[in-house]
């Protein structure tokens, strides 16, 4: 059984950084490409960032240039580095992965994917 497990999640306040962490079993990784999303209060999820199976990464306009995605085959963990955290960046971010294919548009769309962890709440203060 696929299992996504998100961790890091935490309230800081804004300029600050954390960095989430999703774990992931029941399947071969390395088949997969995986990706991260959010959802706020009252809105509907969104895209942040994906690596694609051949490596490609992509992210929404709205992280770019703060975020950083990354996996580690070798641990089956996927990775967001998130820097200048600002108060929109609240929200429940979500790890998720796809046997085709992981992109986020610069709107923060994106494809459907397969399998979804439950989550880890990220709260930034003003």
């Amino acid at each position: 059984q696929v299992q996504l497990v998100e961790s890091g999640g935490a309230s800081v306040q804004a300029g600050g950084s954390l960095r989430l962490s999703c774990t992931a079993s029941g399947y071969s990784y390395r088949g997969y490409c995986m990706g991260w999303f959010r959802q706020a209060p009252g809105k509907e999820r969104e895209g942040v960032a994906a690596i694609d199976i051949d490596g490609t990464t992509s992210y929404a306009d709205s992280v770019k240039g703060r975020f950083t995605i990354s996996q580690d085959n070798a641990k089956n963990t996927l990775s967001l580095q998130m820097n200048n955290l600002e108060p929109q960046d609240t929200a429940m971010y979500y790890c998720a992965a796809d046997a085709d294919m992981c992109k986020i548009l610069p709107s923060g769309a994106y494809y459907g994917m397969d399998y979804w962890g439950k989550g880890t709440l990220v709260t930034i203060s003003s």
